[in-house]
């Protein structure tokens, strides 16, 4: 699954941006406080309103007041286009939140639709507004007909007005593209590694996937070692290469039934427990261990991923999360390192750019003057520093 497309409007510093033709990755530069998380909030609003409710997701930030742009007008909306697979149809969401009467947060707004080709027009899918609309049940049909598509739609009333449609019809298989984007919600995932997380002795049982800390580490080293042989040696090779002495790695239960995670350093005859291991060793471990999930996450978030690394590991860092994106993983990245920015291309690279309150995003490849230095040799994180990407840092250029 690939987002293609992302517009946001009156949702806190976004007052109305767009991004269009997103890459597998995506790396976002920008000073504090422009609105780098906020941009990655929109799939955590969106996953929240899913598995609750929109008014609960507006009061997990501060209530509609809060999240609303100052000054502005109308709904807070979002527009969201993808596709499931690569030459699979482009596929629209689009949410409208406002205010009833009684001040109280509704959808005023939900349509999912796409067409079969580059031309005519979109069939509406899902058509919602108020708690009350539609959604179409022989999607099947569409992709094969060879005539005039014909749908069959069944009306729907929603037990509230503030729950989106596609959390209801997203668990019927008959609804294909309401379940892809609903799926897309539900998986979508925000890394917030903690050292000292990843470093505590968890209890005894089996995980799958990295949590957003990384408190499971250990657990989840267990599961791919016993369960995906051929991928724990790949990340162990990795982890030999990038850090020097590391010869093993492996998770053992320990007497009162606990995991805790074991490095061996080939010069010596006892290995070491996690919390006795450099930060940077844990760090590069835990992102090894999320970067070769068997199953990858259809979007991931990462901030800061240079954090307690060394700037000669960046590159491959770099190349990781290329790869994992090329795996079905689309990729979103935020990140203060001119390091980490100079192993980039240029259409990878993005920037918000604070002005009169509100945030505009903006990318490398349509600034001609970068466009220029990068074709002549430059790397990416020697412009930012130098003001080129102008409104992205004090020293940018004007």
């Amino acid at each position: 699954m690939k987002i293609e497309k992302i517009r946001i409007k009156n949702f806190k510093v976004f007052r109305d941006v767009e991004i269009r033709d997103l890459p597998n990755m995506c790396v976002f530069l920008g000073a504090n406080g422009v609105g780098k998380t906020t941009l990655f909030d929109v799939f955590g609003f969106l996953s929240s309103a899913l598995k609750n409710n929109v008014k609960y997701a507006l009061n997990q930030r501060g209530g509609f007041k809060e999240v609303f742009s100052r000054d502005s007008a109308g709904d807070i909306e979002f527009e969201i286009k993808f596709r499931d697979e690569q030459n699979s149809p482009l596929v629209t969401y689009e949410l409208s939140i406002g205010l009833n009467e009684q001040n109280q947060p509704i959808v005023t707004k939900e349509i999912l639709s796409y067409r079969r080709g580059n031309k005519g027009r979109p069939y509406r899918f899902l058509d919602f507004s108020n708690g009350r609309g539609s959604a179409i049940v022989n999607e099947e049909e569409f992709a094969t007909a060879k005539q005039a598509f014909k749908d069959k739609r069944e009306e729907q009333t929603l037990d509230s007005p503030d729950i989106l449609a596609i959390k209801g019809l997203g668990q019927f298989q008959k609804f294909k593209a309401i379940s892809t984007f609903r799926r897309l919600l539900e998986n979508w995932f925000v890394s917030n590694f903690q050292i000292h997380a990843a470093q505590t002795l968890e209890e005894t049982g089996i995980s799958e996937h990295l949590s957003t800390n990384g408190n499971n580490l250990a657990q989840v080293t267990k599961y791919i070692y016993e369960n995906h042989q051929e991928i724990f040696q790949s990340i162990l090779a990795k982890m030999k290469k990038r850090v020097p002495g590391v010869s093993e790695v492996a998770a053992t239960e320990t007497i009162d039934g606990r995991i805790v995670l074991h490095f061996k350093d080939g010069s010596f005859k006892d290995p070491f427990i996690s919390r006795y291991v450099s930060d940077g060793t844990i760090k590069m471990f835990a992102y090894l261990i999320l970067l070769n999930d068997p199953t990858p996450h259809p979007l991931l978030c990462v901030e800061e991923p240079e954090n307690y690394l060394h700037p000669d590991l960046l590159a491959e860092l770099a190349e990781e999360f290329r790869e994992y994106a090329k795996k079905g993983g689309q990729v979103f990245i935020s990140t203060h390192s001119p390091d980490f920015v100079n192993h980039l291309k240029i259409d990878e690279l993005f920037w918000l750019n604070k002005q009169k309150g509100y945030t505009k995003i903006q990318r490398a490849k349509d600034v001609e003057i970068v466009k220029s230095l990068v074709k002549e040799g430059d790397s990416l994180g020697y412009l930012w520093t130098q003001g080129y990407l102008e409104g992205s840092s004090p020293k940018s250029k004007k």
